[in-house]
Parts: structure tokens; sequence; C-alpha cells
């Protein structure tokens, strides 16, 4: 049950995290219908992390969603290290979003048969949401790779920043090693295929390269962060911690 709940407590992260990046972008996106969507793709990945993370908390019998996501410090979080880097330019965050949706969905597609009746739940309800996060952002890479010198030279320079930390998400350790036999958890070696035709695809229709082999970046999910992770958690866990027992 612990390696369940281990599971279960990484996958509710990573939608936590991006969901806190994603609310970032109210009132400063570029236009208003962006601003909308941006901000119901954060519920929608808000709403995943917390039937995660309730999930999470039951197994372990100790608190509830509220505690894992404001009581824990940064080295307790065990989010993808991609999903907690900075919201920089638009084109940042759209990168970040493309590459992130992609993995969502091939994820999902195959936590849905998860022996785990819970785990299958949840990826079930969530794949119908992340198929729409990918139509757009996967449109917005599109239209802004192949679109002005400026928007696509921003653009390649968001996919060159981010793909150090496409390797992690194919990753396999030991948490999900002794739950993918049983049938519980995904092997995340065998969503790379799917991801790179998505992603591959994707890239070549916006006019931008997909970068060489470069020196990855992981950890995030043996709790080692990059520097950005933390300061996040202050913002996102201040009113809590200020006082304590309120509820979202």
């Amino acid at each position: 049950m612990k390696t369940v709940s281990a599971y279960a407590l990484r996958l509710g992260d990573n939608g936590l995290v991006l969901s806190q990046r994603l609310g970032g972008w109210c009132g400063h996106a570029p236009e208003l219908e962006i601003d909308l969507a941006l901000a119901n793709i954060g519920l929608d990945l808000l709403g995943q992390a917390r039937n995660f993370l309730t999930y999470a908390a039951e197994l372990d019998g100790q608190g509830d969603e509220d505690t894992l996501a404001f009581s824990r410090d940064e080295r307790q979080f065990r989010n993808l290290l991609l999903v907690e880097q900075p919201n920089g330019s638009f084109a940042d965050t759209l990168v970040r979003q493309y590459l992130m949706d992609a993995w969502n969905v091939a994820l999902y597609a195959r936590l849905t048969q998860s022996t785990d009746s819970q785990l299958a739940a949840i990826a079930a309800k969530a794949i119908k949401e992340v198929r729409y996060h990918l139509r757009f952002s996967r449109g917005w890479v599109i239209r802004l790779g192949d679109g002005t010198e400026t928007s696509a030279r921003k653009m390649q320079q968001a996919v060159d920043a981010l793909w150090r930390f496409t390797a992690e998400l194919f990753e396999a350790d030991d948490v999900e090693l002794a739950l993918m036999e049983s049938g519980v958890a995904v092997d995340p070696r065998t969503l790379r295929q799917p991801w790179e035709n998505e992603v591959f695809a994707g890239l070549r229709e916006a006019t931008l390269c997909v970068p060489d082999e470069a020196a990855y970046r992981t950890g995030g999910k043996r709790g080692l962060h990059s520097e950005h992770l933390g300061p996040m958690l202050a913002e996102m866990q201040y009113l809590q911690r200020m006082y304590p027992g309120q509820q979202w």
C-alpha cells in the first residue's frame, strides 16, 4: 500500500505543481481567451492532483490532500523537474505544457487499464481533459513555431531550454518497478515511443527542430529538485502555513 501511495503522490504532485505554474498567468496572458484557457487547464490539473493526493493520503492513513499540498517541504515533493520550471515567456509556458500534455495523454491512456481500480478511475476522467490540453498546446506550438521570425525564434529557444528535462519522463525507478508486475503502475519506458511520435510530428509541423541529445537533468521523483520549486512552494503554501487548518 505504501508503494501505491508513493505512486499516486508523484502523479498528484505533477498536476499540483503544473497547475500552480499556470495559475501565474491569470491576468497576465497575451489575450483574454488564452488567459481563460490556461486558467481552465490549471483547474483541470488541480482536480486531477486532488484525486491522486486524496487517494495517497487515504492509503497512508495520515492527513488529507491539504496536508500533502501545504505541509510538505521541497524535498518531500516527487514531481517531475519539467513541471516546476518557471513560466518564463509565453513560448516557455507553451512548450512546457506541450511536452507534458503529450506525456499525460500517453500515461493516462495506459493507466486506465491499471489493476488498481481507483487509479484507473482517476485516469479515465483525466484522459478526457488532457486530450483537450494537448489540442490546445499543440495548436499554439504550431501557430507560433510556424509564425513570425520572432515567434519561431522564441519557440525554438524554449524547446532547446526545456529538452534536457524530458529524459526523466521515461525513467523507471523502484516505485514503478515494484508496481509494474502487478499491473498497477505504467512502465514509463513504454511512453517514450507514443510521446516521440506526437512531439516529433508536432515540432516538425511547427517547423521547429528536435534538439540534439544533451546532458539531461533528473531527480524530481527522488525529491531532488531545481532551484525553482522552493520559491514556488513558499508562495503556494504561505497562507496555510500562516493560518494552519484552512481548506481549499
